[in-house]
């Protein structure tokens, strides 16, 4: 009975500080680092739930409190405008990652290097750029290059899975294909790619990743909170973790095999 007395008490359960609920979208650097800090977060005892949604509803549902969290804000370009219609009902804590970007991406065999040359060669694009989501802020940014531009090709919406689907095959072919692409990204460290030059700065220049957390949650969860706004790593530990994912298995058990790999870096998350 006296061993039992000292031990259970020392055991925390995974409800034992409450219920985090982090919405992200279904790109393969948020699947990654919402799963990184789930695990880190259950550790602390927290019961999370991870809600896959659409980048708008993203922040939208963390604004009115219905969710928790998110660590995929990116800016200040991409999801600038969703900053601004919900600036005052969520709290900024920064970058949780530094050195990413945002443009239009070709592979590095095809023969031009602006976004200005898409039009003289738009047939051998198939007249289209390959897209994803339909609510993510490259795809508004994307419309807006069209019309800056005056691109004759169309915007065509699908996923992360879909593009990336689209870029293999004509890479298999040697075909010409352009695609809104991101960095970090898998697909950098699979094929040989390259951003075409925007002489207009419609994609602005380098972004960082913030987190985004509710009015509220510093006093409703001190500890996850301060977790959330200690999280930092760089894009080579997402990369890391993204590859994982694309050679297979489950992104929670990944994640979880990354924490055990980079206990130094996740330590420092930790209040």
């Amino acid at each position: 009975m006296i061993v039992a007395l000292v031990v259970l008490p020392m055991s925390a359960t995974a409800d034992d500080k409450g219920r985090i609920k982090l919405p992200y979208v279904e790109w393969a650097s948020e699947v990654a680092s919402t799963n990184v800090l789930r695990v880190v977060l259950e550790e602390a005892g927290y019961d999370v739930r991870m809600v896959s949604v659409s980048a708008a509803a993203m922040w939208q549902s963390v604004a009115t409190g219905d969710q928790d969290a998110f660590v995929a804000a990116w800016l200040p370009t991409t999801h600038g405008h969703y900053l601004e219609r919900v600036e005052g009902s969520v709290e900024d804590l920064g970058p949780n990652l530094e050195g990413t970007r945002i443009g239009l991406v070709v592979p590095a065999y095809v023969e031009i290097d602006s976004i200005e040359e898409l039009n003289d060669h738009r047939r051998k694009f198939g007249r289209q750029i390959i897209g994803i989501d339909p609510g993510a802020g490259i795809m508004s940014t994307t419309e807006e290059a069209i019309e800056e531009y005056d691109l004759n090709l169309r915007l065509v919406e699908g996923s992360g899975a879909t593009m990336t689907g689209v870029l293999a095959n004509a890479i298999r072919s040697n075909d010409w294909v352009v695609v809104t692409g991101w960095t970090p990204h898998w697909k950098e460290a699979r094929w040989d790619l390259k951003y075409l030059e925007d002489p207009k700065g419609i994609y602005g220049g380098e972004e960082s990743i913030h987190t985004i957390v509710r009015a509220g949650l510093k006093d409703d969860m001190p500890e996850a909170y301060a977790i959330l706004d200690n999280f930092n790593w760089t894009p080579a530990d997402m990369a890391a973790v993204m590859v994982m994912n694309e050679e297979g298995g489950d992104p929670y058990d990944n994640a979880k095999r990354w924490v055990e790999q980079n206990r130094d870096l996740v330590d420092t998350w930790l209040p």
